[in-house]
């Protein structure tokens, strides 16, 4: 086996990803503290971003693609749970999964397809089949259109956890949350993981080595799809509703500003990303449209001065490995 396939793993053999544990286990420890002082149902609808800025970071900061569409697959697992719990009458625990599975089968379906170009014409086969999901999501009946699924019921969790209760509910998405990026980082530090980071930083010499980095890219958009979809559907109960605003091309664009702006190829820089952008538009709210030029401005400090992320920058400037 050559250094490039292992050299990968050696970081993690080596204690490296011990920074990122007690990363994690801080942010769980901080998170689990956080309904003491923010509104739980708040807190919820942001963990519901950081699973799916979490997800989209494992497609493009650890597999180099960057895709435009990925709100197709939040939006997409959101309308599919909604819809399972408010019409079929489903406990959420299996409207969160049988969403979730929906998801990773739409990611395959569209995976492969979009692998099958690199770079921007990539991008733009996922920015396209995401828009072409948006309108059927417009013009189909169960969606109910520009009203969406309004009154979906939370339910009780395993016919025991009543999710009526703001703070019952939170816990249970935390849980969710943790999962998903636990989840994250056992993909990111396995053999998978290696090959895939190997194949984001040179293809040509994966492919030489005989990986078949097609079926890598098609599994990682599947995983990354699936973890979409599961904070789709999740959100979904939270807010007890699935709009086409999930599924709008401005949902990816703010995917891709919270893991940039919390630092791609990073554990915990999505997370931060996303509580910073959630937090900036609840703070802004009352400001409009002015919002989202408030987030271009942010997007193009962020660019100029910290091109790893807030995450990223502070990683570097400690010298551990977030």
């Amino acid at each position: 086996m050559s250094e490039f396939e292992i050299s990968p793993t050696k970081t993690a053999r080596n204690g490296r990803p011990s920074d990122q544990v007690i990363a994690l286990a801080g942010l769980a420890v901080l998170l689990a503290l956080a309904p003491l002082l923010i509104y739980p149902f708040a807190l919820a609808q942001a963990l519901c971003m950081a699973l799916f800025a979490c997800a989209f970071n494992l497609l493009v900061g650890y597999g180099g693609l960057l895709s435009f569409g990925h709100a197709l697959f939040f939006g997409a697992a959101s309308y599919v749970s909604a819809q399972a719990a408010k019409v079929f009458g489903w406990p959420p625990e299996l409207a969160i999964a049988g969403a979730t599975l929906a998801a990773a089968l739409l990611g395959w379906s569209v995976g492969a397809l979009s692998i099958r170009r690199q770079g921007i014409y990539f991008s733009m086969i996922t920015l396209a089949l995401a828009q072409l999901g948006y309108f059927i999501a417009l013009q189909a009946p169960f969606t109910h259109g520009e009203d969406g699924i309004q009154a979906v019921p939370r339910g009780k969790l395993f016919g025991l956890l009543n999710l009526a209760s703001d703070l019952t509910l939170y816990y249970v998405v935390l849980a969710i949350f943790l999962f998903g990026v636990f989840s994250v980082y056992r993909v990111v530090h396995s053999p998978f993981g290696a090959v895939l980071k190997a194949i984001r930083e040179n293809e040509p010499r994966a492919i030489s080595l005989g990986y078949r980095v097609e079926r890598y890219k098609l599994a990682a958009f599947v995983l990354s799809a699936a973890l979409a979809g599961l904070a789709g559907a999740t959100k979904a109960i939270v807010a007890q509703s699935a709009t086409l605003t999930d599924m709008h091309w401005t949902t990816s664009g703010e995917v891709i500003l919270m893991t940039l702006v919390g630092g791609m190829g990073t554990i915990t820089g999505p997370v931060v990303g996303a509580f910073c952008i959630v937090a900036m538009q609840n703070i802004f709210s009352t400001l409009g449209q002015w919002v989202t030029v408030i987030q271009g401005a942010i997007f193009v400090v962020c660019v100029l001065a910290f091109r790893r992320g807030l995450v990223g920058e502070i990683a570097a400037w400690l010298k551990l490995k977030l």
